[in-house]
């Protein structure tokens, strides 16, 4: 999870989720009989779901059972253990036996031959969030799990556990829910059965293994689903919108028209027949998450955004946001290394490879917008320019692979964000030193549907081995990058790769955005007085300065709605999403006076750095441009 977030602004940073079973695992069981598990909602208890496992007959004497300290690509740790109440193990007569707790996600019960199930209540994540997980030690909230009248969000690694040695079993899941909830998930439903009072349906469902478990996210309630057909990929998606602002039937073509562009910018690469997409719109509670963006599932994503948003900007966050978790199809899922494909959930190592994981991905969802005519150039080099400057806000003497490896410990885990910043730069380098190379014939796109057919879902690579394969299978000078820029630690000098495509960072005139420039908001609040005001900066904003607007305006209105502090980030997430052509009426206050902009929204500008064309490119450095951004 692209951590892939959006902040108060709506900037997008997010994760992904991609693990297979243990490697060398052992069977302590009798027999081979699937592990029976049941999550109980017609019987809540405080806002707790009653949770049963039932492993069969073990043969050894001691079994240790766990939840996940950290679910793959979150990067941080979540602590599901810490949700689980009443932990208690049951043996055949009925009686509660001796539990040893070794950590807040692990039970060890000893005399194990004699144990029958295992039961416990689990808690929600969603309504006792602080941050959302945000750099804490708690679930990123499309990571977490949700318990209300009317929404479940079973993120199921937050309910099931495992036992160290059986992760390769196969799993029995029943959901029992009430019987007019609309459900759905991609696991694979083998029955269901309706209560004798007709209150509530228990759906059966079937996991080969505990990966399959944590990789298929469930949602159930008061859904709004459509389903529909990108070629030959079935797209399920389900929205839940608790004030019934949003739903599937909006959002529709939007999806439609991004996913048909990725598949047609992705060519041949098709890794999955269904992706699934559960959307779930804050309503801004206290109870309600936090923690807004997506978290990745090999054929899924978990999507939390505010569902105060108006139509238009919630389409652009859908966009930004899924994009980039469908490309994920391709990282990790066709092209990962041993440390994801042999995830320990308890102790995970981590590969360094981040660069490719989340950076190429997330450059690929830059990418395929304007390679498919969704935006234009000048919105993507905005794009490609915002992305340096925060990436060297951040440490960018810093060495991606040992960032990456070292991903959960302080220093490194400060700069996790920077995979999304330069780690999609790094993507961008590539290829165009690949486009150099091959004459505009060769691409990242083109290595990472190499390293495909190579390796696939079922082989990983090599974690220490990957570089030096990715040289030999294209050029030298991607030895001399790899070895300066990304497991060195010297700063890219970007302009040295513009050159090659007759680009140039410089000073001029760029388009902006109606309430954020270069990185920085052009308002500020007063916290005694409750009011949000124009900085300095809006005089360098050729829309608002056209319209009059100066320093210290207080912003009274904003198409109808009353601006505060307390709902400044609502209100003006709107702003951020405006385009040219809209009509807003804007009321201000100056000195006491009321002021009234009343117009049409145009393109807005001001003088800063951005990327431009070089007065002396060249028709072959035109050539080779073209080549990168349309090839």
């Amino acid at each position: 999870m692209n951590t892939r977030i959006l902040s108060a602004l709506l900037m997008v940073g997010v994760l992904l989720a991609s693990c297979n079973p243990t490697k060398n695992a052992t069977n302590d069981l009798a027999t081979s009989l699937p592990i029976e598990t049941s999550i109980d909602f017609a019987n809540i208890n405080n806002d707790r779901a009653p949770v049963t496992i039932n492993p069969g007959r073990f043969t050894v004497k001691t079994v240790t059972y766990r939840l996940p300290r950290v679910i793959p690509g979150t990067y941080s740790v979540s602590d599901f253990g810490k949700y689980v109440d009443d932990f208690k193990a049951i043996d055949y007569k009925g009686n509660e036996m001796e539990v040893s707790k070794v950590d807040i996600n692990s039970w060890t019960i000893t005399n194990a031959k004699q144990l029958d199930k295992i039961t416990y209540l689990v808690n929600d994540t969603f309504d006792i969030e602080i941050t959302g997980g945000i750099g804490q030690d708690e679930p990123f909230s499309p990571g977490g799990t949700n318990i209300e009248t009317n929404n479940y969000v079973l993120n199921l690694h937050g309910f099931i556990g495992y036992f160290d040695s059986l992760k390769n079993n196969q799993y029995k899941l029943d959901v029992t829910a009430p019987a007019d909830f609309v459900r759905t998930s991609a696991l694979q439903k083998m029955s269901s059965k309706t209560s004798e009072d007709g209150k509530n349906v228990t759906a059966s469902y079937f996991a080969p293994r505990y990966f399959d478990i944590t990789d298929n996210p469930m949602m159930y309630g008061n859904l709004d689903v459509e389903e529909f057909h990108v070629g030959d990929i079935k797209i399920v998606l389900s929205v839940y919108s608790p004030n019934k602002v949003h739903t599937a039937t909006s959002l529709k073509e939007t999806i439609f028209k991004m996913m048909q562009a990725q598949k047609q910018f992705l060519g041949n690469i098709n890794a999955t027949p269904r992706y699934d997409i559960y959307l779930y719109l804050s309503d801004g509670k206290e109870e309600s998450p936090k923690g807004f963006g997506a978290l990745e599932h090999h054929t899924s994503t978990v999507v939390v955004l505010q569902e105060a948003m108006d139509e238009a900007a919630l389409a652009s966050s859908m966009i930004d946001v899924v994009s980039h978790e469908f490309f994920h199809i391709v990282t990790p899922l066709s092209v990962h290394s041993e440390d994801i494909h042999y995830f320990d959930y308890n102790n995970p190592t981590f590969s360094k490879h981040l660069w490719m994981y989340e950076g190429v991905t997330e450059y690929f969802a830059t990418l395929f917008q304007l390679n498919q005519g969704l935006v234009e150039e000048a919105e993507f080099f905005n794009k490609i320019m915002s992305k340096i400057e925060r990436s060297k806000s951040l440490n960018d003497a810093m060495s991606f692979t040992i960032m990456s490896e070292n991903v959960l410990r302080p220093p490194y885990k400060d700069q996790y964000l920077n995979v999304y910043q330069k780690g999609a730069l790094i993507g961008m380098c590539i290829d165009i030193l690949m486009r150099e190379e091959s004459n505009g014939n060769r691409g990242i796109l083109s290595l990472m549907k190499e390293l495909s057919n190579k390796y696939g879902k079922n082989k990983p690579f090599e974690d220490d081995k990957l570089i030096d394969e990715i040289v030999s299978m294209t050029y030298p000078s991607l030895a001399d990058f790899f070895n300066t820029h990304v497991i060195g630690d010297i700063p890219i000098n970007y302009n040295d790769f513009f050159a090659k495509v007759g680009l140039e960072i410089a000073e001029g005139k760029i388009e902006t955005n109606y309430i954020l420039m270069n990185g920085a908001p052009i308002v500020s609040g007063d916290g005694q007085k409750g009011t949000i005001f124009f900085t300095e900066a809006v005089l360098e904003n050729s829309f608002w300065a056209e319209h009059g607007a100066q320093p210290n305006d207080v912003i009274k209105t904003i198409d109808g709605t009353d601006v505060s502090i307390q709902n400044a980030n609502q209100v003006l997430q709107q702003v951020f999403h405006w385009k040219s052509g809209q009509d807003v009426e804007v009321k201000l206050e100056r000195d006491g006076e009321g002021i009234i902009i009343n117009t049409t929204t145009t393109k807005t500008y001001t003088t800063g750095k951005g990327i431009f064309e070089k007065a002396d490119a060249t028709d072959a450095q035109k050539a080779l441009r073209k080549s990168w951004l349309k090839g």
